[in-house]
């Protein structure tokens, strides 16, 4: 029964420890604008000893929150179809409620991402030593709240993409050509997978944006979505461009997580 989360949590695993170090170069350019040549040579100056350093939190997390969302996802639909059915409602707007309902349950583990910032953040090298903690720091100086710092745009970007990307996988598979071996299906998942994350990652980029800036913040108020988008709006000139920096190289850690996370996923299904 639950076979969906289990291979939802193996496929996040192993996408985390693949591409963990391009998600860091993306973090960088996400917090500061800077070109990907820079936030590169961030990295190079931290040192190979914190290149993964903030790993345990994503892997913590993605290994949860991606079981949830193939898991959740599975138990709403069957639950919402059995007590939809005879009543007219379509099953593409039962999929897409459950869809929306798993990514809402995903933001519960949101405080893993929270740490996830600070630590990847050279800024606060200094301040805060690893997972334990920066969680034990945050909840014994500032409480609760300050884990949950940036949950907003967290909710608008889980629901929305968790729609789109239950509801057009099956269909965009269907138009790959037909698969005839396992190799082949796995090559269709892979594609399948990372073009829709790679398509998700750039819509919904601006969001991931405020979400960094305002989860780099330890302390203080908490502005809105709106006074974190404006800020950062103004810092950046006023420029579309400065605002995606980095959405180019999200876009292919996107193909490459999503299309690993997909193609494990329906590969250990197969396998269970």
């Amino acid at each position: 029964a639950g076979k969906h989360y289990v291979c939802g949590s193996i496929a996040a695993v192993t996408n985390i420890v693949v591409t963990f170090p391009i998600q860091k170069i993306l973090f960088r350019q996400q917090l500061h604008g800077v070109l990907a040549t820079e936030a590169v040579r961030q990295l190079q100056r931290d040192g190979l000893r914190n290149l993964y350093r903030g790993l345990l939190p994503p892997l913590l997390q993605k290994s949860t929150t991606v079981a949830i969302m193939f898991g959740l996802y599975e138990d709403f639909s069957r639950v919402l179809l059995d007590h939809a059915g005879g009543s007219g409602i379509p099953e593409l707007v039962t999929r897409s409620f459950a869809a929306a309902l798993a990514g809402t349950a995903e933001a519960i583990l949101m405080p893993f991402e929270r740490v996830q910032t600070l630590l990847q953040d050279h800024r606060h090298h200094a301040r805060f030593n690893n997972t334990a903690h920066t969680f034990r720091t945050l909840l014994t100086e500032y409480g609760v709240r300050e884990c949950y710092r940036g949950l907003v745009p967290i909710l608008l970007r889980n629901g929305p993409s968790n729609i789109l990307f239950f509801g057009l996988r099956g269909p965009i598979k269907e138009l790959l050509p037909e698969a005839t071996n396992k190799a082949g299906h796995l090559v269709n998942d892979f594609v399948c997978g990372g073009v829709l994350g790679a398509a998700l990652g750039i819509m919904f980029y601006p969001l991931n944006v405020i979400k960094s800036r305002a989860q780099s913040r330890v302390g203080g108020d908490f502005p809105s979505c709106r006074t974190v988008l404006l800020t950062v709006w103004r810092e950046r000139g006023g420029s579309l461009a400065m605002l995606f920096r980095g959405a180019h190289l999200n876009y292919h850690r996107s193909l490459i997580s999503w299309g690993i996370i997909n193609a494990t996923y329906e590969f250990l299904l197969k396998l269970l």
